[in-house]
């Protein structure tokens, strides 16, 4: 009898590229109970919707795909429309839950394991106080969707803190970057770049960043970022080490660091297959995947008791990185997932 057949998109080439080789890697380098066809999103939208149709057509039985604030509605849309399911990861779950689903968009299709934006926000505000109550922080946020987001959802739950928060807006990929000399913390989700060139007028004594700071090769690839705390999703220790082995062939297969990605592609394939496994068509594996409770890699996930219809949530550890070309990140505050272990002290920059 055939293997069922699963489809994968994610970015071979374009600006996501990097953030999809550990969806590649798990994808083609592992072993799994069904045949895998992969196709390129070209980390654009209209990449990501014509991957979906090419393998609609293919006959697959399901979509999984990950990364990309717009590639990854995409894709689930485009699921949607052709009645194929799909699993996703990576992107905070109102997020999806805002661009996926709409009046021509309802659940039963798309279904996504993720953080929210006020998990972010929550474990922030940890790191925050480790300077003290009532801080005052600087929010380098840009005018797209990313800070869009952060105004809606995060902000509230760090000013019920009572934390004061000073917008800083700014244009992505731009030459006109606030100042940040008046504020000692600093959030942001904002590119490598343009990070590395806000911070490097004034240090303040913390910098919390998401979205792109959250992957070793952003961190490497720009001069200053030493010490940048973020939100930590997946390490090889999760699951009492069990990702250890994974991170191992990572490393040793492609030369370069594991990354958080690797685990929840793991888990959105395990998620897939025991999915298509247990059904004969689409809407069996979509059936199946609306019930689904299921210990994974990235921890348990259960689509039968999430935040929307669609969703299931994964929790978040605050983390920093240190050093420069070959960045490590350490876990430093697992409050809200104490069976990470702690890796080390959240280390301060020096007053100004």
């Amino acid at each position: 009898m055939p293997k069922p057949l699963i489809g994968i998109v994610l970015a071979r080439t374009g600006r996501l590229a990097p953030l999809g080789a550990a969806l590649d890697f798990v994808a083609g380098a592992l072993p799994w109970p069904v045949d895998v066809l992969v196709h390129d999103s070209c980390s654009t939208p209209q990449g990501a919707r014509a991957a979906v149709s090419a393998l609609t057509d293919a006959g697959v039985r399901a979509v999984v795909t990950l990364g990309g604030t717009e590639t990854l509605p995409a894709v689930a849309r485009a699921c949607t429309e052709r009645e194929v399911p799909c699993v996703s990861t990576t992107l905070p779950w109102q997020v999806f839950d805002a661009e996926v689903f709409g009046d021509d968009h309802r659940p039963g299709w798309a279904f996504h394991f993720s953080w929210g934006v006020d998990d972010i926000a929550e474990v922030f505000t940890d790191l925050w106080e480790h300077l003290g109550a009532a801080r005052r922080v600087g929010c380098l946020w840009n005018d797209g969707t990313q800070g869009r987001a952060l105004r809606r959802w995060f902000r509230p739950v760090a000013e019920a803190r009572g934390h004061v928060l000073v917008d800083l807006p700014y244009r992505e990929h731009g030459d006109d970057l606030p100042d940040l000399a008046e504020v000692e913390v600093v959030t942001s989700a904002a590119t490598a770049a343009d990070l590395a060139a806000a911070i490097r007028r004034a240090r303040p004594r913390l910098v919390t960043c998401s979205r792109w700071l959250t992957y070793p090769f952003s961190v490497a690839a720009h001069a200053g970022l030493d010490r940048i705390a973020t939100i930590v999703y997946w390490t090889p220790e999760h699951g009492d080490g069990a990702g250890r082995a994974l991170a191992a062939a990572y490393e040793n297969a492609t030369g370069m660091p594991w990354t958080q990605p690797l685990g929840v592609a793991h888990a959105a394939l395990e998620v897939v297959c025991h999915a298509v496994t247990a059904s004969r068509s689409r809407t069996e594996a979509a059936e199946a995947l609306s019930g689904l409770r299921l210990d994974t890699l990235a921890g348990t996930l259960d689509w039968t008791d999430g935040p929307a219809p669609g969703v299931a949530k994964i929790a978040l550890a605050g983390g920093q990185w240190r050093g420069g070309q070959r960045p490590e990140l350490v876990v430093v505050d697992n409050r809200r997932v104490p069976g990470v272990p702690v890796g080390g002290a959240l280390l301060l920059s020096p007053p100004a």
